[in-house]
């Protein structure tokens, strides 16, 4: 009776053990938090680069109490749809294109002023730098957090009409644009139809016809395979577009200071592993777009298309002021 009465205490003992560690566990799993981070691009681009090392840093910085879940290509809708879901809280973490931001945070239309950097050096040193850090604070004004300065890179043309070299050479062309109403000011001094569209729409616009071209970074070319429904490309590096890792008040705000640090570490390691991404690219995509059969004309005179798209500042001047444009231009970057 006593072997029997150890027997079954032991194993009374061992369900016990057994029942608390599943109970921890699913304590534990409960635990995690789940972070929702959308994007446009697919999940070979240099946007789902990025989401990876927020995701990895985020949850290792908070010991997995934080559970980032990507959705890419556009799954949690367009870009300005996405800020939206910001916030209003349906959306936690979103990685941008800055086309949709001025609607939301007019200061940031500066970014998009074209010709307004000379090259990357300059563009991440303004970003990084002091000018940079007061637009992201900015942001929190209109009920968004600006985590990090991530990156797209230097626009270039494309279209399925004929080679671009010059602004008369564009002249006609209906081509997507950002909806962003100062891009689509200094397109129109070129005499191009400016069609700003969500950019998931924008691959089967391109197929069926409904726009001539379209204009990106290198980067977002070969993400998106426009080769497979455009022929020419023009490296005419017109604008220098950033990206921006937004995050949520509604999540943020509720943070404690450690916890809000670590999504501000994660989100300056995305920007970083993105940026990386971005100087791959412009080195090795020219040469896979010529591969799949695109025309590439790098023989671009960029002074006609300056030229041609300086009213677009005195627009952006005349309505936002000067003050940020100035800053730009005299910081020592």
């Amino acid at each position: 009776m006593k072997v029997t009465f150890a027997r079954r205490s032991l194993t009374t003992a061992i369900a016990g053990a057994t029942s608390t560690v599943l109970a921890l566990g699913a304590i534990n799993a409960q635990a995690a938090r789940t972070v929702t981070l959308g994007h446009t691009l697919s999940d070979s681009s240099h946007y789902s680069v990025g989401a990876d090392a927020f995701e990895e840093t985020l949850e290792r910085l908070s010991g997995g109490e934080f559970e980032v879940v990507e959705h890419p290509s556009g799954s949690l809708g367009g870009e300005r749809a996405m800020i939206e879901g910001l916030q209003i809280g349906t959306v936690d973490v979103v990685i941008t294109s800055t086309g949709p931001l001025g609607n939301f945070v007019p200061e940031s239309y500066v970014l998009d002023l074209p010709f307004l950097f000379k090259d990357y050096e300059q563009a991440r040193c303004v970003l990084d730098g002091e000018i940079g850090q007061d637009l992201l604070k900015k942001m929190s004004n209109h009920n968004l957090v600006g985590l990090a300065w991530s990156e797209n890179g230097f626009r270039h043309m494309t279209n399925s009409v004929r080679p671009v070299t010059s602004p008369s050479d564009a002249k006609g062309l209906k081509v997507r644009t950002m909806e962003n109403k100062v891009h689509m000011e200094a397109f129109e001094q070129m005499g191009v139809h400016p069609t700003p569209m969500a950019f998931p729409e924008v691959f089967t616009a391109l197929q069926q016809g409904t726009v001539d071209g379209q204009e990106n970074p290198i980067t977002v070319i070969v993400a998106t395979k426009f080769w497979e429904v455009q022929d020419h490309l023009s490296l005419t590096g017109h604008v220098y577009s950033p990206a921006v890792v937004l995050g949520s008040p509604v999540l943020l705000d509720g943070l404690s200071e450690e916890e809000r640090g670590w999504f501000e570490q994660a989100a300056v390691a995305s920007a970083q592993a993105t940026r990386e991404e971005v100087s791959r690219l412009e080195r090795e995509g020219v040469k896979l777009l010529r591969d799949k059969g695109m025309t590439v004309k790098t023989d671009i005179n960029k002074a006609p298309f300056q030229e041609a798209v300086k009213p677009a500042y005195g627009i952006y001047t005349d309505q936002y002021g000067s003050e940020m444009l100035d800053r730009i231009r005299a910081s020592d970057c």
